[in-house]
């Protein structure tokens, strides 16, 4: 019994030899297989092969119905039994190349339906950086002194300086500057008349 089980395992441990084969292995190309494929099964939903079939059946039909005896080659005593085998054939091929067709639409929408969710997910992350930053920014905006606070503080301390001084408001301090800087006409007038005048030759008159 020992035995036995001995040999079982070591059977089991062993690997299994490749078989030889017959035939070669066929492996095409997937892509263009499947292109293939596909094109064809766009082709048959298209009019054009309903139009194309309903002609062929049609004078396939007629043929073996009025045609020559000795050129009849599908009897219609037998209800057209090679007509029956080549539609029933063209099905049988028909429902696998669809349902290919339909596998490789699938694989392309769940890659697209992948694709639209990160890029989705890259523009919700897009969309909340440029939030958080636009909040950064009314932040720091407050913390700016604007034109209107600056000339509001000037104003002030002006006023305050003004009032330190001898009491003077902000609306007389123009005024009183242009005329400190305006130069008296009749003072002026006086000096020139005290002024000495000089002859052309430079003596006193």
């Amino acid at each position: 019994m020992a035995e036995k089980v001995k040999s079982t395992t070591t059977g089991l441990d062993t690997p299994r030899t490749a078989r030889t084969r017959w035939l070669p292995r066929l492996a095409p190309n997937p892509d263009a297989f499947g292109h293939a494929t596909e094109n064809f099964a766009r082709f048959m939903g298209t009019p054009q092969f309903l139009v194309y079939m309903t002609v062929f059946c049609a004078v396939w039909l007629i043929w073996n119905t009025w045609g020559p005896e000795s050129a009849r080659f599908d009897s219609a005593a037998l209800g057209f039994t090679v007509l029956t085998l080549m539609l029933s054939l063209q099905a049988s091929y028909a429902a696998p190349l669809l349902l290919l067709a339909q596998n490789r639409q699938d694989d392309r929408d769940r890659v697209s339906v992948r694709q639209d969710r990160e890029r989705a997910e890259r523009n919700l992350m897009d969309t909340e950086y440029l939030t958080r930053e636009i909040a950064e920014l009314r932040i720091a905006l407050r913390e700016v002194a604007t034109r209107d606070y600056v000339r509001s503080e000037l104003r002030s301390l002006l006023e305050e300086l003004l009032e330190a001084n001898g009491g003077e408001s902000a609306e007389d301090a123009p005024a009183k500057r242009s005329q400190r800087r305006r130069p008296d006409s009749s003072g002026s007038s006086a000096a020139t008349e005290s002024m000495p005048k000089l002859n052309p030759g430079g003596r006193e008159i």
